[in-house]
């Protein structure tokens, strides 16, 4: 049965993290902060950028500062900073093949994400690509599928693809089930306690899913 599936980018579709947080450590010493370990770090890889932050000490009135530090490395280095893990671009062309429709759901800024995607070479595949805005006036995942499914209606067979807990309640929010992958940022632990329907520890276990 052909389905709408909808994707996380960071830690499902590609490989962020090393320039996220390459990018994160600057902010955090601007601020004159511990810089914890690249292993605490990998946190930042997926929830909104403000939220994280004050996580490790920004102030709250400050996270705009920080992005703007973040920004000031990601924008021309970290964004490429980034791989598309392996299988994936097979997963998505023979999804498309089989006539599933596929959308991106991401909390990255939309003009980065489609950066993102058209660098890899992986836009081709997507009907939508949906994303935060700049000014964070949409920025979880709960208001990125919010208007997803405003410009494009909830389709019956709906399913979310994602690697961290924030994938699963945002799509919960708005009745839609969710795949956790294992391959990303997230913990299998937080994928199943947030009520992921299923997981993928591989594309192609992905793929047998998502045709079922």
């Amino acid at each position: 049965m052909q389905k709408a599936i909808l994707f996380d980018l960071d830690g499902t579709l590609t490989d962020s993290g090393e320039g996220i947080i390459n990018s994160v450590i600057p902010a955090l010493e601007h601020f004159g902060l511990k810089v914890p370990s690249r292993e605490e770090l990998r946190v930042f890889v997926g929830p909104p950028l403000h939220d994280t932050f004050r996580r490790f000490g920004v102030p709250a009135d400050k996270t705009d500062e920080a992005i703007a530090v973040y920004r000031s490395r990601y924008i021309p280095i970290g964004i490429f900073e980034n791989a598309p893990y392996p299988g994936i671009q097979d997963l998505l062309s023979s999804l498309r093949s089989a006539g599933h429709r596929l959308y991106v759901a991401t909390s990255k800024p939309e003009t980065m994400a489609e950066q993102v995607l058209e660098r890899f070479h992986l836009a081709q595949y997507f009907h939508k690509i949906c994303g935060a805005t700049l000014d964070t006036t949409r920025s979880t995942k709960e208001a990125v599928i919010a208007y997803l499914l405003e410009e494009n209606g909830q389709a019956e067979n709906m399913v979310m693809v994602g690697d961290t807990k924030f994938d699963v309640l945002g799509a919960k929010a708005h009745g839609i089930p969710t795949i956790g992958v294992t391959w990303g940022y997230g913990t299998l632990e937080e994928l199943v306690e947030a009520g992921a329907a299923a997981i993928a520890h591989s594309p192609g276990e992905l793929l047998e899913l998502l045709n079922r």
